[in-house]
């Protein structure tokens, strides 16, 4: 009877502990339902981003009907068309070739290399800076060096002169280009926070219990610090957007007759192109500022989420 009472004992406190970790974890929201909350009470952030999701995928697909090849070719009876002749929605440019399908096409470009390049960026810049944070002494020191140095390079002659020296460069190997310059920021952020973590009762309290330190670094710190990856990133992509832009507008970035957003705008540098056949840069330019604000507006929902004491909205 004993036995019996004691099994029974048994079970009612392992059935009351795990109801007590359900309930903790539905009193405590995840941090995508805390991130969809927040979006939730601000419907201009929900709007950007709407805009953004909705934007991206519309480019990513409708790219794939189009004939790039065919859609650059010349058309002198087009030649400078404006909006709603000839069947042409925003006209065609000095080459007769279609507005839209350029950017569209276009936009797939610019935001296809800034996505590649966030990613490759934030991952690197990432990691150097979580390690170099932790580990700290002769390792961050020697790590720093490098930072140092890298940041002495002049970054836009830089890639300028391999985007000459390099033959035949195309979408991947530019983004792989500005890949080499653009961790910097992500890295120093990620080791400063990373500096005061490593500090922290449990980070010793796993040094103590025999946790290798990969794991300290990717599976304890790196969770904590989530939010401000995610923020990062975030901003980091809406300059990225910026960052090939700008190059292509100079002439250093994707070749003339691929079809970017920069090389769109580049046709603003004809005074008579600013002034009459404003349909030629005038919606690359208003894309990218569009773009731009809703991406950073995500940001800053996203940046709001990770801070307590600054939220909107609340689980249901």
């Amino acid at each position: 009877m004993a036995e019996n009472f004691n099994q029974h004992s048994d079970i009612s406190a392992a059935d009351l502990n795990r109801l007590t970790q359900e309930a903790n974890a539905e009193a405590t929201p995840s941090t995508a339902r805390i991130i969809w909350d927040e979006f939730k009470a601000d419907k201009p952030a929900m709007v950007a981003l709407v805009i953004v999701v909705g934007f991206i995928a519309f480019v990513m697909i409708a790219s794939l009907f189009i004939n790039t090849d065919k859609m650059m070719e010349t058309n002198i009876m087009d030649y400078f068309s404006a909006p709603g002749t000839g069947g042409l929605v925003l006209g065609a440019d000095s080459a007769g070739r279609p507005i839209l399908q350029q950017l569209i096409v276009g936009s797939r470009n610019s935001i296809g290399i800034a996505l590649g390049l966030t990613v490759i960026s934030s991952t690197f810049g990432i990691c150097w800076g979580l390690i170099s944070g932790y580990f700290n002494g002769y390792i961050d020191w020697g790590m720093q060096r490098v930072y140092d140095f890298m940041m002495m390079l002049p970054m836009t002659m830089m890639i300028i002169v391999l985007v000459t020296i390099i033959k035949n460069y195309n979408a991947v190997t530019l983004t792989l280009i500005f890949s080499i310059f653009y961790w910097e920021g992500t890295s120093r952020l990620i080791r400063s926070r990373t500096l005061s973590e490593s500090e922290k009762d449990y980070v010793a309290a796993s040094k103590t219990s025999g946790t290798s330190n990969f794991k300290i670094i990717f599976r304890e710190i790196m969770p904590n610090i989530s939010s401000l990856l995610i923020v990062d990133t975030t901003l980091s992509f809406a300059e990225n957007i910026g960052v090939e832009t700008g190059l292509s507008y100079l002439g250093f970035g994707l070749p003339i007759q691929t079809p970017s957003l920069g090389t769109m705008i580049s046709n603003a540098n004809d005074p008579n192109n600013i002034t009459q056949y404003w349909w030629t840069w005038l919606p690359a330019a208003l894309e990218i500022i569009i773009l731009c604000l809703s991406i950073s507006y995500i940001g800053q929902v996203i940046r709001r989420a990770a801070d307590a004491s600054q939220r909107q909205g609340a689980a249901d």
